[in-house]
This record gives C-alpha cells, structure tokens and sequence, in this order.
C-alpha cells in the first residue's frame, strides 16, 4: 500500500508544516511506502509566475471598476510591471538569486503598491522611517528581502480582492470552518462554482495523485484556515480517482472535530482520526490491507452503513514518541520555500524567516494545569519524553537528509530538564546546529542554564507572560510571577538568546487597570531588554479548557452554544467587569509594534489607547519596577 500524505493550503510559505514529515518517517519506520507533497506551497508558487500573474489580472479586469480595491487599480495599473518582476523576485525569496537585492534596493525594480505605505510610519502620532531605523541591523539582503515581501503582500490582496474574497497566506477561508456548529457553510462553498483558486489546486491534487498513484491520501489540517482546501483536494480526489480512500486528521480534526455527527463531511473523506496520528493511521492501513475489521480502527470517525457518523476507538496502545521514528522531509521541495520578513524585529521575523527543521523534543506538556488551555486533550495531557542520545540521533539524521541546520522545536512547552539534557549532548557530540523553541518561563532556567543552552545553538526563546498581572497569573495557574519572568527572562538575553513573549488580554475578570498595569509591565520589560519580541491574543474560551470546563470558578458565565453537528472549541461568555476588550486591544497591539521597532518607550502607556483619559486609568506600576527587580540579583 502506499500512502500519500498532503499539506493542504495554507500553512506556512517558509518551511514545510511539519505533519506529513512526522507521518512520512514513522511509516517508513514501519517499512510502509509514504511520500509526501506541498500542495500549500505549490498553490503560492503556482500564481506567482508570468503566467500566473496574467491569469490575475484577467480576474482583476472582470471586477466592476467601482468595486475594486486599491490593491487592485494598482496591479492593474502596473500590470506589466508586476509580470517583468514576478519570477526573479521569487528565486530571491527562494535564496537562488541575492545579487538581485541591489536592484530591489534601488526602490525602481518593484511595482510599490499600498502595503508599501508602512515603510513610512509606524501608526498616526509616532512615525519614524522603519527601514532607516532597522537598516544597522539589516544587512542590503534582508532589507530586499522586507521589500519583496510587501510586493508579495500587495499581490495576496490583489488575489483576495479581484480572484476570491477568503484568500489569504495563512488563513485560507478560515472562517468557513473555524467554530462552526454545522457544516452548511462549508458544504455550500464546496458545492459552488470553483474560483480560479480552487482551479488551480484542483490541476495541482491531479497532477500529485497521477505522479505518486497514492492507495490512501492523508490530509492534515492544523488551523481552520486549511480545512476549506483540504476538502477541496478531497473533492477532487473523489472525483477522479475514486477508489482512493482519504483519511483526515490534524488539529483542527483534533480540538473542533470530536463531536461530529454530521454524515455529509463524508462524502469528501473516508475517515477522520483523533489526536496523534501513528496509531489511528496503522490500524487503517491494517484495515485497508484486509488485517483488521472495520470495528478495530483507532479514533477513528466513518459513515457507516446505516449512513450515521460512527466513531470506532479499539484500545490498542498509543506509538510511544521514542518509536516515532524519525521526520523526514524527503519529497518537499526544499529549495523552493520562501524566506518572507514581514516584520523587521529580528526575533518576530523567526516564524517567516528561513528553512527550519521542526522537531519535537517531548509528547505533550509535562505542566498541563493552565487555565486557558486545552489541557484536557492528548496533544497536552498525554507526556512523554525521548531520551537526549536519540534526540540528537534524529537531529543528525534530519541534517544529514536536508543540508540544514536550522531548527525549530515546536514543544507546547519543551522541559528544562531535557533542553539541559540535549544541550549536553549536543556540545559531548560536537553537533553544530542552530536551534529555538516554546519553553514556560520558570525559575529553572537560571542564568547558568541560560548560558549552557546558548552554547549549545540555541537563539531564541518564545513563552507565554499572558497577562502580566500577578493575580491574573495565579488565577490562569501559570506557576510563575512577572518578576519570575523578567529575571528569566533577562538571563536569556544576556546570553544572546532572542525572547518572545507571548501576551492575553480580555481574560476572565480582567480589569481596565489590569490591563494597563500590564501594558507597563510589558513596556519595562522591553526597555530594560529582557524580551524584544511580543505579541497579544485576545484570549478564547474554548471547551476543552479548565475555563470552559468550569466557568464558575473564573467568575464567568457561559453563552449556551446552538445544536453542533460540526465543529465545537471556542465558546462565548459573559463576564460581569464589562469591560470592552477588544476597543483595548487595539492600543495594546499598538503599543507593542512600536516597542519591537524600539520607540515609544518614553511613551505613557495610556496614549496607546484611544478613550479618553477619564476611561483609561494611570498606571500603578511604578516606572522602574522590572529595572528594580533585576537588580536584586
């Protein structure tokens, strides 16, 4: 048998999402033929051509001139611009051409469309030229590189608003799925005529399945913003090659999914899996080669014969992560990923930014207790460590198959104890590589640990301060303190690893004068250097949550969700502070822009709002509070 593994649009434009390359390894561990393709990367670069670009601007010609956006009265206007551009602009985002960044340096080689217009302010009040404040740290390539990338940005907004409206790089039709107690919208979309898009990654799912003559095609879909697609590349696989089977499965399937029970999602698909995938995947193949009835597959949602969703879970024992085997990228085109930078702040530019090898050093979160998370299901609750020798085995192995040496750990929240660990054995083994990942900012990692980490390759740390508010923390059961964080945090940046911080406003009983204590907590620790990149999420109930599991003890009420046959995770509620969160987002997100580029820290943090000062309260956080607090040290 063999088996075909699918990213669906759209993921990530820089590097593979690592799914299939996780699936890949572990059947081929198992001796089973795998392959894998990117279809998500395929669709970008499908347009992106002088072909492309002139199917584009038919679509674009087709939009009534008073609808069209001025995204699009600018393609239209430097249509022939855009064509002459378009394919050196990709080999240089694709690394294959760098001489070409004095040209686009010049300021006359791209067509400059709107997006453009951020290179000239950062919001109304504080502007400052941003590409003469980064251009010391930038090098001529990264300054063109940031320069291509707008260009690419002006050229999705042309796509989104003259081709289809639910385009977009990351979030591809998102709200057709995200949340969605039924299927109707999905399954209209799916039924209605097929946009130049859809045309595209129909000819693309064509051309994979007649190059790789796939038995089963497994499609992965992390965010809602890849599920509309999925079911596109399933649709045209039932069209066409009909007695291929189709399994699902991924993120989405596994936080939205699990109370499905409507039956037409199957005449796309055939199953659809539950959490990590070794194990649901090896009882299907099993069951397709005639070795299991149908009533022994794993987590596992079908249509049964009745036509009734029925999920099917046999209790064979998960795939313990030390028999994963090893990812394996092999397939992918790794020579023709884009390295975007759309943000200047070089830690945020990690998640755009260059070819990482994803690796995952621990199953699950070994904390598991905070609030807001959904620490019920397996990818949190079920953890399970590997050894650091094997680690490094598999790191070895990734590098020596990709020419890498990049990597990106994609933990929840990777261990102290095992980083430590893999630390160690990277420096005895004398492997070179460059690494980054998701950690808690707990005492453990005290400055030694910090420097030990440093030199073992790592770069760059990212974790959740959430609200930066001590009750807040306690209430969230976060296990840390700001201060706890700023002193972790400053131990990473004294040894050169980059900080991200991870930010939540709007959280159950949050005040408006939490939520400006904790803008100036977050402003000191930008200033004093302990973090350099952030960013705030609106934070989202969702079901699986201890929050959406007992509202009562965060002082919240749940709004009853409607009937859900389809997807169920977030879910409304009423807090009793009524406070307008969203109304206060925008001047946190605000605030924290221009603390990346590195202004605005003289700023009282109350000007980042935009109520007046009778609704916006002074802080009560002293102004050198985190300033203070290092130097108890």
């Amino acid at each position: 048998m063999r088996v075909l593994s699918l990213i669906p649009p759209m993921t990530q434009l820089n590097t593979p999402y690592p799914s299939t390359a996780y699936i890949t390894g572990f059947l081929r561990s198992r001796h089973i033929d795998a392959i894998q393709d990117d279809l998500a990367l395929s669709l970008v670069l499908g347009f992106f051509t002088v072909e492309g670009i002139a199917e584009i601007h038919q679509e674009a010609l087709q939009v009534p001139e008073e609808n069209r956006s001025a995204s699009v009265n600018f393609f239209l206007d430097y249509f022939l611009d855009y064509q002459r551009t378009i394919e050196p602009t990709i080999r240089f985002l694709q690394g294959k051409d760098s001489t070409l960044s004095h040209r686009i340096n010049s300021r006359s080689f791209l067509p400059e469309g709107p997006r453009f217009a951020s290179l000239d302010v950062y919001d109304d009040e504080f502007s400052e030229d941003s590409l003469s404040w980064a251009f010391g740290a930038l090098g001529s390539e990264d300054r063109a590189r940031h320069l291509a990338t707008l260009y690419l940005n002006d050229l999705s907004d042309v796509l989104r608003d003259a081709v289809d409206d639910r385009f977009e790089f990351v979030r591809y039709a998102e709200s057709l799925a995200g949340s969605q107690a039924s299927f109707d919208l999905l399954d209209s979309a799916l039924a209605a005529q097929p946009t130049l898009i859809d045309r595209h990654l129909q000819q693309l799912t064509i051309s994979a399945l007649s190059k790789h003559q796939p038995d089963l095609v497994l499609l992965s879909v992390p965010f809602p913003g890849s599920v509309y697609a999925a079911l596109r590349i399933a649709q045209t696989i039932k069209n066409n090659y009909p007695s291929v089977k189709i399994g699902l499965g991924g993120g989405f399937v596994n936080t939205e999914l699990r109370e499905l029970s409507d039956p037409r999602v199957f005449n796309f698909v055939d199953f659809i899996t539950l959490d990590s995938g070794e194990a649901p995947i090896l009882a299907l193949i099993e069951h397709l080669t005639n070795k299991r009835s149908i009533n022994r597959l794993v987590r596992t949602f079908i249509r049964n014969d009745e036509g009734q969703v029925q999920y099917i879970n046999w209790p064979d024992p998960d795939i313990p992560f030390e028999d994963v085997g090893t990812a394996t990228w092999d397939g992918l085109p790794l020579g023709s990923y884009l390295s975007l930078l759309d943000m200047l702040n070089p830690m945020h530019r990690l998640w755009s930014d260059g070819r990482w090898n994803k690796l995952t050093v621990a199953h699950g979160c070994y904390w598991k207790k905070c609030s807001f998370c959904d620490v019920s299901l397996d990818y949190i609750s079920r953890y399970e460590t590997a050894s650091a020798s094997l680690l490094v085995d598999r790191i070895e192995q990734i590098v020596a198959e990709t020419g890498e040496t990049g990597f990106h750990f994609v933990d929840e929240a990777a261990p102290p104890k095992i980083l430590k660990a893999l630390a160690e054995e990277l420096i005895r083994r004398n492997v070179t590589i460059s690494w980054w990942g998701n950690i808690r900012f707990e005492k453990t990692f005290t400055p030694e640990l910090a420097e030990l980490l440093a030199q073992s390759g790592c770069i760059a740390m990212s974790g959740g301060l959430e609200v930066a508010s001590d009750r807040l923390l306690d209430l969230m059961q976060k296990g840390v303190s700001v201060e706890q964080v700023a002193h972790v945090t400053k131990s990473f940046s004294d040894v050169g690893i980059l900080v991200h911080a991870y930010l939540m406003y709007g959280f159950p009983t949050q005040t408006v004068q939490e939520t400006v204590d904790s803008l100036e907590y977050v402003r000191q620790l930008f200033e004093t250097g302990c973090i350099q990149s952030g960013f705030f999420h609106r934070f989202t109930c969702t079901v699986h949550s201890p929050v959406g599991k007992n509202p009562e003890a965060y002082g919240v009420t749940l709004i009853p969700l409607p009937p859900v046959t389809f997807a169920k995770n977030d879910i409304a509620f009423i807090d009793p502070t009524g406070v307008d969160h969203d109304v206060l987002g925008q001047g946190l997100k605000k605030a924290i822009y221009n603390y990346m580029h590195g202004v605005g820290f003289d700023i009282d943090v109350r000007n980042w709002f935009d109520q007046t000062a009778e609704q916006i309260p002074k802080t009560s956080i002293p102004r050198n509070k985190i300033a203070k607090a290092l130097q108890l040290n």
